[in-house]
């Protein structure tokens, strides 16, 4: 079927959610298989984190990268892309022996994401127009952000019974049914506006301030934060931002096109999603320490989290309907709230067990309601903002919103959570680490108040 006869069906939404949750649901559930997997490789606690985070950095970074390939060579191949990748890093993740093959995995995994993310929403966007539209956008927010909700608990329950490993073949399974289940959606491009010129001199940069950022993040703590090698990172840090963004304003085909963020809904949108996103930090410490200083397995620290994933779930479509009746900002606001108070109720941690437990399952309860509340207005906010030829650029632009503020904030958090650790209680290191998350919260929900208006300009 040609592209200007085709309309949008579940069979499409269904596989288009199938490949966003290779990331989401599989590959992120490494948060909660920590232990389980440091005693199968032998590897070390710092190589591990640096593993994890790795997926959402290398997606963060080339995540726009791929979103203008999408718009230009076609939305459909990039998916494909993205889920071949995902197939082979899910493989060497099932192969390893050491931290070699999980590495190259895990970075694969964010490739992959970097790819399925904005191709998938530039072809949601082709495909489904109005209220349909964001029915669509909502399945695939149901895919993220519900995939992020059920991550810890099957990651948990599949390491438990069936072995860390296991996750990564039904992440290959998925990969596979996403294929087939879209073999049949028509390709769709942007029209072509002149010759296409990539921006390596910007990429360049980028990828060097964004390691330079993830590794004294990461290693700060190790390298000591007042070290030559750490402070020349926080320099590099500091130096790449200001070079990058001066590169960019100056660049015709830049990598990241500064003048999206003209628009303050796309900007609200953007700058909320990296910062609620980097409160995914809450995930790895309250599982860690419910682990090491509560004695759980790494299933019952998942069944904590079945009230977040029955929450996010439940209310992503009612954030939809809200979104309908009140406009965007009204349910950001308010999703941005509840997820502030859910997470700042699971740093009580000198409650004694089991009302800590309760409060804990109650904390991730609300943390699921405020991200589903959230999520559709956010994401259709954005995708409504971008102008039609751009719209996989600035959706790769969003989702590396999502990534890099998951992976800064895990490694704020997992940095955090060590470094206190070598000078206080378990008990108070995750307190602390949890604190680090509600700011994030905060500053999420102060950025919707300023930058995202009332109503939002279609394009």
């Amino acid at each position: 079927m040609e592209a200007a006869n085709y309309k949008g069906n579940n069979k499409m939404i269904i596989g288009i959610v199938f490949g966003v949750i290779t990331f989401w649901l599989f590959a992120q559930a490494m948060v909660n298989i920590v232990p389980a997997v440091q005693a199968d490789l032998g590897v070390e606690l710092g190589t591990l984190n640096i593993a994890i985070s790795l997926t959402s950095l290398f997606s963060g970074m080339f995540i726009v990268v791929a979103g203008g390939m999408a718009d230009r060579l076609g939305r459909k191949k990039i998916t494909y892309v993205g889920l071949v990748l995902s197939v082979i890093g899910s493989l060497l993740l099932v192969l390893a022996q050491g931290s070699v093959l999980l590495i190259i995995g895990r970075v694969l995994q964010g490739l992959s994401a970097a790819c399925i993310m904005p191709a998938t929403i530039a072809l949601m966007k082709a495909y489904f127009e109005g209220p349909e539209r964001q029915r669509a956008i909502s399945y695939w927010s149901i895919g993220s952000w519900g995939g992020s909700g059920i991550t810890s608990f099957a990651g948990g329950t599949i390491a438990t019974y069936m072995g860390w490993r296991w996750i990564f073949i039904f992440s290959i399974i998925f990969a596979l049914l996403a294929m087939w289940l879209i073999r049949d959606v028509p390709e769709s491009k942007a029209k072509a506006t002149g010759k296409f010129r990539f921006d390596y001199g910007g990429l360049g940069i980028f990828i060097v301030t964004m390691l330079a950022i993830n590794i004294f993040v990461t290693q700060g703590s190790e390298l000591g934060w007042t070290s030559l090698p750490t402070i020349i990172l926080a320099v590099v840090s500091i130096v790449g931002v200001i070079v990058f963004i001066y590169y960019e304003g100056r660049k015709r085909n830049a990598l990241i096109d500064f003048k999206l963020f003209k628009n303050k809904a796309y900007t609200g949108a953007t700058v909320s999603n990296f910062l609620l996103n980097a409160v995914a930090g809450t995930l790895i410490v309250a599982n860690t320490y419910v682990q090491v200083g509560r004695g759980f397995s790494p299933f019952q620290s998942g069944l904590l989290s079945l009230g977040y994933l029955a929450a996010v779930l439940s209310m992503i479509r009612v954030g939809e309907k809200l979104m309908q009746r009140t406009g965007a900002k009204k349910p950001m606001v308010w999703g941005s709230l509840i997820t502030l108070i859910g997470v700042a109720m699971m740093a009580l941690t000198f409650l004694p067990d089991l009302i800590y437990t309760i409060i804990v399952f109650v904390g991730f309860i609300l943390f699921g309601l405020g991200l589903g509340t959230y999520a559709t207005p956010s994401t259709d906010t954005a995708v409504s903002a971008a102008p039609d030829d751009k719209i996989g650029e600035a959706s790769g632009i969003y989702k590396m919103a999502s990534s890099l503020g998951n992976a800064f904030g895990i490694a704020i958090s997992v940095s955090v959570y060590s470094t206190v650790t070598t000078i206080s209680s378990v008990h108070i290191s995750a307190t602390v680490g949890i604190i680090t998350n509600v700011i994030f919260a905060a500053l999420s929900l102060i950025s919707i108040l300023i930058l995202v208006p009332n109503t939002v300009d279609k394009k």
